[in-house]
């Protein structure tokens, strides 16, 4: 599939890096059956970000099987720009939802496939108003090395915004990933985490403290905490927390990307990185961004964008 020719990156732009997959969701009454549904937090970012009205450039990698064109139809159909985006003759990642009354886990099949071929935008990033790097891509090699020398080059030419989004799997080494995701967090500008990220990252410590120190450097640090809201700390007075938007739950998959492509979406219309009360409506629209997926199958945002 290919784009006609779009708008050149600007200010207001994103350039979301990091993988596009396919998740494996079991299919509601349907025991041991599976719903293929395209993933990948960096794809659900850019998509979500799309649907939003802000110009999203997606750099990852897709492969040549079925699973790919699914994805990139996704994108397309989004307005996602692919102008970036690698191509390779392999397999496309897949994620396997094991859904529990405590979340969402996932067993990946990730080895020699297209996923992860992703190369550097060091280069690129000056083009664009943010940069978002996270999910698996950040430490899964060789996408991780890329993703590493991006952000370097985002942290001093743009806006770099973190995700950490913390996977466990047998097949990923807990140590190493937990270090690389603390050095891109180190460099950001803007970091988004859960509560589960945090505590995974720096077990040894509150997340309400470890938060309040990483704002005290000059950042913006964003806590989702689900149910519970989630909270800004900018190091410019006390922090800001919102509630959750009450909605009946159907799925919780892709949540937190919606969450975070709101955020976005706000910082690339702001042109400026918000500071105390400053953040609070930006929290409220990734809340109502959050609550349009979590009451309704699939991961695409489903709310008006504005202003």
């Amino acid at each position: 599939m290919t784009q006609d020719a779009g708008p050149a990156p600007g200010p207001g732009a994103v350039l979301v890096l990091g993988e596009a997959l396919i998740d494996l969701v079991p299919a509601p009454g349907e025991p041991g059956t599976y719903r293929a549904q395209p993933g990948g937090a960096p794809a659900n970012v850019a998509d979500g970000l799309a649907r939003l009205g802000t110009p999203s450039w997606f750099a990852g990698a897709l492969g040549a099987d079925a699973f790919a064109r699914t994805l990139e139809q996704r994108l397309v159909s989004a307005g996602v720009r692919l102008d970036l985006c690698a191509r390779s003759p392999l397999p496309t990642a897949l994620a396997v939802a094991d859904p529990g009354p405590d979340g969402t886990g996932y067993h990946f099949h990730l080895r020699d496939t297209a996923t992860f071929r992703i190369p550097a935008h060091a280069t690129d990033v000056g083009l664009f108003g943010a940069v978002y790097v996270g999910g698996l891509a950040a430490v899964v090699e060789p996408a991780a090395t890329a993703v590493a020398a991006t952000a370097a080059a985002a942290a001093e030419h743009s806006v770099l915004v973190v995700d950490p989004n913390v996977r466990e799997d047998r097949g990923l080494d807990r140590a190493s990933s937990l270090g690389m995701l603390r050095e891109l967090c180190a460099l950001a500008q803007v970091v988004k985490a859960s509560d589960e990220d945090v505590a995974a990252l720096w077990p040894a410590a509150d997340p309400d403290e470890t938060c309040r120190e990483l704002a005290a450097e000059g950042r913006l640090v964003v806590l989702t905490r689900g149910a519970d809201g989630s909270t800004a700390y900018t190091g410019s007075g006390e922090p800001v927390s919102v509630p959750a938007v009450p909605v009946d739950v159907v799925n919780t998959i892709g949540a937190g990307d919606a969450f975070m492509a709101a955020l976005l979406s706000r910082l690339a219309a702001g042109g400026a990185v918000p500071t105390g009360e400053a953040a609070r409506p930006m929290l409220e629209f990734a809340a109502e961004a959050a609550a349009s997926v979590v009451s309704a199958s699939g991961t695409e945002i489903t709310l008006a964008a504005r202003v």
